[in-house]
């Protein structure tokens, strides 16, 4: 390729919040097994699913990706965060993308239908009391079912504090109840999900799939990050690729952080090579700490800064048994700790008893800014 050819390709890679990646590494299972349940809804144990992952870890592109191949298998889609008015905003965007189905999109509540052979729904204005939202979700539903239409929500960011998140979720059980073609995703941090877990009108969820997203396997990464690399028209070293998945640890904001910057170190230059990663790995690692490290530490209590710390004195994985000694507490408090942490993402236990932390680099930075 030409340099001037060169000159135009666009980065691939895409640490923006949110935007999907050329590859979703580690995550087609979970991919595989939600896609089923689009394709065979009624029965499927992942109708209502939870994503479940620290800061970093994909969740936000991944329902977006899932949304996306909903919407291509003839299936509505209202995509919200979990935010005040996210209820109006659920019915407002699925009237919108049923504009296909619906006569008048404006009006907001269900009068009438004519089946043809895609089918059409009419809609005018309600002079009456208005509905209540499970009411109008009914009625739109209702007239969705007609046309053989499935429903997708998906919800960022769970807030278990948000009234209109427990209408959701309490709504949603009579959806199934009901035999109705609804589809909902939910996703957040660790201890947001096992909040809405524990509440006494949700318990229900327990019940709903959970899934949890660690880290990505080495070899996925490595893959991930040559074919992104060469899908932008470019090459990669061999010792730099390597680099580059040693520092990005499993990690997926991180490794489109490095692919990235390492890319924008290359300039116009046809490889990347092991300089251009030692580059992009140092600004990454600085982005890092400021986009997603400085909000982790800022939601840990003193007692947790003092447990991460206490684990921080070891190489590689910490006994929990030794914790007891360094923190001069009660087994009770480092195990109260310990699922807090582990809760919050912050921390993991891949063999019991030995813990590890969850977030690449994040021993060094406490380190740095606490020790």
């Amino acid at each position: 390729m030409k340099d001037t050819e060169m000159q135009l390709q666009s980065n691939p890679f895409t640490p923006v919040f949110g935007k999907v990646p050329l590859y979703l590494a580690g995550r087609e299972g979970i991919i595989d097994d939600l896609l089923t349940t689009l394709d065979n809804p009624d029965n499927s144990p992942d109708r209502c699913t939870m994503f479940v992952g620290a800061r970093g870890s994909g969740k936000t592109a991944l329902i977006t990706y899932l949304a996306q191949e909903a919407r291509a298998r003839g299936w509505i889609a209202s995509n919200v965060t979990a935010t005040k008015g996210m209820l109006e905003d659920i019915l407002q965007q699925a009237i919108a993308a049923s504009s296909h189905l619906i006569d008048n999109a404006s009006s907001v509540h269900l009068a009438s239908v004519s089946v043809a052979a895609l089918g059409s729904v009419g809609f005018t204005r309600d002079q009456a009391a208005p509905a209540n939202w499970r009411t109008r979700m009914n009625s739109l539903l209702d007239q969705l079912a007609k046309t053989g239409t499935g429903l997708l929500i998906t919800v960022d960011e769970v807030d278990p504090s948000l009234d209109e998140m427990i209408s959701l979720v309490t709504t949603y059980q009579h959806f199934v109840r009901e035999d109705r073609r609804v589809v909902l995703l939910m996703a957040g941090l660790p201890h947001r999900i096992s909040a809405l877990l524990s509440g006494e009108s949700t318990s229900f969820l327990r019940r709903a799939a959970r899934k949890s997203l660690g880290p990505i396997p080495s070899y996925e990464v490595e893959e991930a990050f040559r074919s992104t690399v060469m899908d932008g028209g470019k090459r990669i070293d061999e010792d730099a690729l390597q680099t580059a998945v040693e520092r990005i640890d499993g990690f997926p904001f991180m490794l489109q952080l490095v692919g990235y910057r390492s890319w924008n170190a290359s300039h116009d230059e046809g490889v990347i090579s092991i300089d251009h990663v030692r580059q992009g790995v140092g600004l990454a690692q600085e982005e890092l700490e400021s986009r997603v490290f400085d909000a982790t530490l800022s939601e840990l209590s003193q007692a947790d800064i003092e447990f991460l710390l206490a684990m921080s004195q070891d190489e590689g994985k910490t006994l929990q048994a030794n914790l007891k000694t360094r923190l001069a507490k009660s087994p009770s408090h480092v195990s109260i700790y310990k699922k807090r942490l582990l809760e919050a993402g912050v921390i993991d236990e891949p063999v019991r008893g030995k813990l590890v932390f969850a977030l690449p680099g994040f021993k060094d930075y406490l380190i740095k800014t606490m020790g």
